[in-house]
Order: C-alpha cells, then structure tokens, then sequence
C-alpha cells in the first residue's frame, strides 16, 4: 500500500532543500547587486533548512515556515523582474535565467504540496 502522507512529506522535504541550496549557490553573486540581497539568499538556505528539519520532524511548522521560504522566493523572483527590489531596477530581460527557472519549479512544487497537505489532508 501507498502511504501517500509520506511521499507528499518527503517530497516537501526534498523540494524545500534543493530551494536552499539553489539560493546559497547564487548568494555570493547576489552581493554584487546589493548586499541585503546575499544576506537574504542566505537567510533562505537557513530557512529553508530548519523547514526540511520540522517536515522531518513531522512539525505542521515546517510546512510553514517551508511555503514561507518557497512563495517569498517566488515573489522575489517576480518581483525582481518587473517591478525591482530595493536598489536594484528590475531585470525584464532575466526571465529564462537558468537556476531562477529552476527555483521557480521546486518553489512552485514545494507549494503544490503544501497544497495537498492542507487542503488534501495528505500529509
């Protein structure tokens, strides 16, 4: 039998991590831009370390705090590209940066299972 809870679970686990890792890989680069920028992609590993630890845990917190780290690194991404951030102009043109897209598909994965934990009561 399928144990659907804890695929959903471990799935998150698994998602949020490569969410980390892909924002510590980038912060060096994002000092360039403005140095809030690398602190905060750093604050995203941690983030999202000490989810995958809650989801590991089987702590509702980790899923928390998981699609906190996940929709804020979405949003960003958007945010960066249109509108800008915070003494940075936005970038129209890095759309198809490949690691954004890359955080955007385990970002976006991340909050489909989120979803399903939630609402689907799986997890």
């Amino acid at each position: 039998m399928i144990d659907k809870p804890k695929i959903v679970r471990w799935g998150a686990v698994v998602l949020i991590v490569i969410v980390g890792v892909i924002h510590v890989v980038d912060a060096p680069d994002c000092f360039q831009e403005a140095e809030y920028k690398g602190w905060l992609f750093y604050a995203n590993g941690a983030g999202a370390l000490a989810a995958a630890y809650g989801l590991w845990r089987r702590q509702n917190w980790g899923w928390y705090l998981g699609l906190l780290v996940a929709a804020g690194s979405f949003a960003g991404y958007v945010a960066s590209r249109t509108v800008g951030l915070p003494l940075i102009p936005a970038e129209p043109g890095a759309w198809l940066e490949p690691l954004g897209i890359a955080s955007l598909v385990v970002e976006g994965g991340f909050i489909a299972l989120f979803m399903s934990w939630r609402f689907g009561k799986s997890g």
